[in-house]
Parts: structure tokens; C-alpha cells; sequence
């Protein structure tokens, strides 16, 4: 079961049998629209705040994976999800609404995979037969906490990303349909990396030393060879960041192609929307792969990816305080 130091092999093959994607109206107008199951026009959701319309987006996503998944409520064990907001209250209670047993996990924007890494762990020790797992932004209320609020108007440097309104949830289960679902194969947990950046507006170039690290030990403990997958792709590193990643990795004698290592934070929007450097939060790994990425698997485009979710564990307090920004990235091999 454990690989080397950090990876976990799942021999059992938990199934990723469904998928529910929401989002909100700049995801409708960005390149990946017709991948999201629901989209909404505006930021409100017909909410009297941002942080509800945020857990409007999980709990339609937590709904749409169990009726893609033709599951009830009473089938679900666990539900394993987090989001970027104060004690990932949106999380917490859209887990209220749905009455489900819950972990509560945060990982920044690399929630998605730790999520989908634990939910792997349990279905494939028999810990559970169906477990929903994801992860979830807003932009105005990540705005609002992290930086300032949308109405102020503040400028942004080319550094800076666009928080994803959207939340992705899968149902992983102990069986499904072998050889048209997907299912995970591996998944390495990152250790904390932290290179002394403070700008909290380049979050791609102090997560990327966490990816190409994470990268690296997945290779090292599965002895696999980086030609074994199909695509190679990053949460939310942007064009800043992906630069960056991918000069770390060909220092470390990793042969990937341009081609074969992407970003999710820089598929999801149309180039002409300001975006800065690319898409950005913990919503973003999650919406592309849940929605996007499984799509494109079950077509046939891809047949094995490796999805590395970076996130970046700064705080508003840390910020205040002067203190660098610890980063962490998390990856999970799926094939079909």
C-alpha cells in the first residue's frame, strides 16, 4: 500500500462513478463552460451574501454527484471536503444541510486532492462503499478575506490570479463500471515547502518549488517514468508559476513536455478575460477535473493523468504579521 515514503498504491481501484460541478458567471463565459453541470449569472446566487452563495455552489455539487450517481443520502459514509474561508464555514454547513457525516479538511487550494487522496484511502481499505469528496471557492468572498473587497477597486499586478467561483465534488465508491469510469491508481502527499516568498500576490511562484517537490516523489517512490502519463497538470500555478515548475523539474532531470505539463488555472478562462496570471483557488483543481479532465478521460483523449493541487497555507493573520507563505501540493494519479 505505502510506495516509498509518501505515496499510496490503491490496489482496490476506487471509482470516481460521478461528478457535480457548479460555478458561477465568469466560469459561464470561460473556455470550459460546457463542462459545468450548473452555472449561475451572478455572484449573489440570489443570496444576501457572498459566503452563502459559496455554499449554495457546494451543496448543488454534493446534490448533482449523488443524482449522476443514482445514490441516495443514507448511501453516503462520509463526506471529506474544504474551501478557503474562515474555518471552512461553507463547507461545514452545506455538510449541515446534507446531514452527512463530514471531515472537515483545509489544504488551501490543494483541498481537491487531499480530499480525493483520503476519500481513495478509505474505499480502498473498505472503510466505506460511497464517500463524496471536494473542494470549493467564491471570488468576492476570498477577495473580501484574503485581499480587499471587490468594491474597492484595488489594482492588481501581473502576478496576481483570479479566485474560481465554482466547486467540484466527486462520489468515489468501492465499485462501479470497470473500464468506462475512472478510478485512482496513486496518490503522493506533499510535504510543506516554503522558499521565504511574502508576496501574496504571486501565489504561483511560491507554490511551484511545493509541485515540482511533490512531482519528484511521486516519480521517486513509484518508479514510474513521467512518459506513463498522458497529461501532467497543476491546480492553480498560472503562467507565473507553471514557468517556474516546469524549470524546477527539468533541473531535476525530468523529462516533460510542454504538451504533456498544463495548468487549470490557465484552461478555465478565454484569453481575453483579466485573469492576470491565470485562475486561482480551491475550486479551481476541483471544477477542471471533475468536470473538464474526467469529460475529456471518458472520450478517450487521455487514458492516465497525474492531477498535482498546489495551495498556499498563508492566512490573513500571517499576512499581517510579516510572516513568508508555506506552500504544499498534493497529487493523484487517475486512470481509465
Amino acid at each position: 500500500m505505502l510506495k516509498g515514503k509518501q505515496t499510496w498504491h490503491f490496489n482496490n481501484k476506487p471509482i470516481i462513478t460521478a461528478t457535480g460541478v457548479s460555478g458561477g458567471p465568469f466560469e459561464k463565459n470561460g473556455k470550459l463552460s460546457s463542462d459545468f453541470d450548473i452555472l449561475h449569472d451572478d455572484l449573489w446566487m440570489g443570496k444576501e451574501s457572498y459566503e452563502k452563495a459559496h455554499r449554495l455552489l457546494i451543496e448543488e455539487a454534493i446534490e448533482t454527484a449523488m443524482q449522476k450517481g443514482n445514490v441516495k443520502k443514507d448511501d453516503i459514509q462520509f463526506l471529506i471536503a474544504g474551501d478557503l474561508i474562515n474555518q471552512i464555514t461553507p463547507s461545514s454547513f452545506a455538510a449541515r444541510t446534507h446531514e452527512l457525516p463530514y471531515f472537515g479538511i483545509f489544504g488551501a487550494c490543494s483541498t481537491s486532492m487531499e480530499g480525493l487522496a483520503l476519500a481513495s484511502f478509505i474505499v480502498n481499505h473498505n472503510g466505506a462503499k460511497h464517500i463524496i469528496t471536494g473542494a470549493s471557492s467564491h471570488n468576492a468572498a476570498v477577495e473580501k478575506q484574503f485581499r480587499y473587497p471587490t468594491e474597492y477597486g484595488g489594482q492588481k499586478p501581473p502576478t496576481a490570479q483570479w479566485t474560481v467561483t465554482g466547486a467540484g465534488m466527486a462520489l468515489v465508491s468501492g465499485h462501479g463500471n470497470r473500464g468506462t469510469d475512472p478510478y485512482t491508481t496513486y496518490a503522493t502527499i506533499g510535504k510543506v515547502i516554503d522558499m521565504g516568498l511574502t508576496d501574496p500576490f504571486n501565489m504561483g511562484g511560491a507554490m511551484a518549488p511545493a509541485a515540482a517537490d511533490t512531482i519528484v516523489a511521486h516519480f521517486k517512490d513509484t518508479g514510474l517514468d513521467p512518459s506513463h502519463y498522458d497529461l501532467i497538470i497543476t491546480g492553480d500555478l498560472g503562467r507565473i508559476g507553471h514557468d517556474t515548475a516546469m524549470e524546477l523539474l527539468q533541473k531535476e532531470g525530468l523529462k516533460i513536455s510542454q504538451d504533456q505539463f498544463k495548468d487549470c488555472g490557465l484552461l478555465l478562462y478565454q484569453d481575453d478575460q483579466p485573469v492576470q496570471s491565470g485562475g486561482s483557488g480551491a475550486g479551481c483543481s476541483a471544477t477542471v477535473l471533475y468536470g473538464h479532465l474526467l469529460n475529456e478521460m471518458k472520450k478517450g483523449t487521455y487514458r492516465r493523468i497525474l492531477v498535482v493541487a498546489t495551495g498556499a497555507l498563508l492566512s490573513p493573520l500571517s499576512f499581517q504579521q510579516n510572516d513568508s507563505i508555506p506552500c504544499i501540493a498534493h497529487a493523484v494519479s487517475i486512470e481509465i
